[in-house]
């Protein structure tokens, strides 16, 4: 990472002794064991949490679904990198084919058994593990890599991806991170394909990109809204599959979470709003409007769930009712899928030992 970097992560205390080892094996097998211990060891435990929660823990196939539905495409090359392990979050929150946003419990903790202070006690180590591979990312890039990762966070108002950039995007160093909150299209932007804003914003390679709300807009919003023509929108779920799966291609692994909270938490979270003056300020009255609008957009994200989840980009489904346990299952994800890319240290181009000794002769 450039010197910059390296000192923002040392203004973290907690961190300053992992950092003076990153490189070692040695470091980040110690850390992985402490995660696996207190998650991966749960094995069954995890994947009937998972169960009773109405998933499976199989791989998505998406299939047409009626006139018009995309065929989902073929996996590539780049989404058979490594397995990740198992009885992971990967396995026990991606959709799979028959999946139901309407049976899933917005308060269940899938792959994890533990209470909100264990939840929180892992973070600041799968923190640091996701801090050395975000640093071996882009040293690889540095070297002729194409490699990078996106998250893609969507979901209904306050379901908590303020916190997920704060406490998961907000531990990762931010000169490695390309960041892109989606709001409404801009004037130019509306002179142009939905996707091209989009497309602009991909991260480049050895980088983490972040899409706080994304291309989904333009079939989530713009059906529920009725912002543009039904054969528009319908369109566009074949589009974005064309589209992810050409990013899948060209080096970049996407991961797309949604944060499922429910109707009854969604409106304690509005209330708390405006009940404390401290958070007034975040309460828009366009909210109750678009919670009138609430099974429309359920029926939305479904529809986006079945046509738009494949195998090169499938959805994760995060219950989000807990907040801790939303944050601590989207950092698994990224921790899991970095693992899965598996960067490393780029080898040295030129002698080592001779350098030593051109630099203790100065």
């Amino acid at each position: 990472m450039p010197p910059m970097a390296k000192k923002a992560k040392k203004a973290k205390g907690a961190k300053d002794s992992a950092k003076s080892t990153r490189a070692k094996d040695s470091t980040k097998d110690s850390t992985k064991d402490k995660v696996k211990r207190a998650t991966g060891a749960k094995g069954a435990a995890g994947a009937e949490g998972a169960t009773a929660a109405g998933r499976k823990t199989s791989r998505t196939s998406a299939s047409p679904t009626g006139s018009g539905d995309p065929v989902a495409p073929k996996p590539t090359p780049h989404a058979a990198a490594r397995p990740v392990e198992s009885a992971s979050f990967t396995e026990a929150l991606r959709v799979v084919e028959g999946f139901s946003l309407f049976d899933l419990d917005a308060r269940s903790t899938p792959a994890f058994d533990g209470d909100k202070a264990a939840g929180q006690a892992l973070m600041p180590s799968i923190a640091e593990e996701i801090s050395e591979l975000q640093e071996r990312l882009y040293a690889e890039s540095k070297v002729g890599g194409t490699r990078s990762l996106l998250l893609v966070v969507q979901g209904m108002d306050t379901s908590g991806k303020g916190g997920i950039m704060r406490h998961v995007v907000g531990e990762m160093d931010p000169q490695g991170v390309s960041y892109t909150a989606f709001k409404a299209p801009s004037a130019e932007e509306r002179q142009h394909p939905f996707l091209w804003r989009i497309r602009r914003a991909l991260p480049e390679p050895g980088q983490i990109g972040v899409f706080d709300r994304s291309h989904y807009e333009d079939v989530l919003i713009a059906r529920v809204r009725e912002l543009v023509p039904r054969a528009t929108w319908a369109r566009r779920y074949g589009q974005i599959n064309a589209f992810e799966q050409s990013a899948v291609q060209a080096g970049t692994t996407i991961v797309k979470v949604m944060l499922h909270i429910s109707s009854d938490e969604q409106k304690a979270r509005l209330m708390e709003r405006l009940e404390r003056p401290d958070k007034n300020w975040k309460f828009n009255p366009g909210d109750v409007d678009e919670r009138l609008l609430w099974p429309r957009y359920q029926e939305a994200y479904q529809a986006v769930i079945e046509k738009c989840s494949t195998p090169d980009a499938p959805w994760f489904v995060v219950p989000a009712d807990r907040k801790w346990y939303a944050r601590l299952a989207v950092q698994n994800l990224v921790l899991e899928h970095l693992r899965a890319m598996d960067p490393r240290w780029p080898a040295a181009d030129y002698d080592v030992e001779t350098e030593k000794a051109r630099l203790a002769a100065t």
